[in-house]
């Protein structure tokens, strides 16, 4: 019994984790984007996105990082064979995958406090996809286990990685083509 909700606590900071990553990268955008607004409209704007980003950060992305290692390392506690498990060797991967994300998002959050980010709106939604491959990666290898189908279901999020890159162009594109930006 224990085990289950050690587990239930794991899935739902793992939810608000990512849910927090994905937030953040849009805040990130929306700041970035911005900046080609007129003043008074660029300093509203930004000032807000950084508020949001911040609280965002501290209050729901960090501690949900946190909570999850906790939970997750409580659960191989309770189950130490898996760490014997190709899958969960490969999961703790895509998990130091994850951190080392989460990290990046660290550094552009440092940038976006000193009020500018270095990278483009168009590289943040580039960015902003990583961290959706690793969620699919890590959910194919947790449920597929040791059977062959996690291989495919890893093979499947290279797919799926070149249709989300594929879609960002062709958004890009449309908004070019649109003059959405100025509207």
């Amino acid at each position: 019994m224990e085990y289950l909700y050690i587990k239930s606590l794991h899935i739902i900071f793992i939810t608000t984790w990512f849910a927090g990553l994905f937030y953040i990268i849009r805040l990130f955008i929306y700041f970035k984007e911005a900046e080609e607004k007129e003043e008074p409209a660029k300093s509203i704007l930004q000032n807000q996105y950084t508020l949001m980003t911040k609280r965002l950060w501290y209050i729901i992305t960090w501690p949900s990082a946190i909570l999850a290692t906790i939970f997750a390392t409580w659960l191989l506690v309770l189950q130490p064979f898996w760490l014997q498990e190709s899958w969960m060797l490969i999961k703790l991967a895509f998990v130091a995958l994850l951190y080392a994300y989460h990290w990046s998002c660290q550094i552009m959050y440092n940038q976006m406090e000193k009020g500018y980010l270095k990278y483009s709106s168009y590289a943040l939604r580039i960015w902003n996809e990583v961290a959706t491959i690793i969620l699919f990666a890590s959910v194919f290898l947790v449920v597929l286990k040791n059977s062959l189908g996690w291989i495919f279901g890893v093979i499947g999020i290279v797919g799926v990685s070149v249709l989300l890159m594929l879609g960002i162009k062709l958004y890009k594109r449309i908004r070019v083509k649109n003059n959405w930006d100025n509207k």
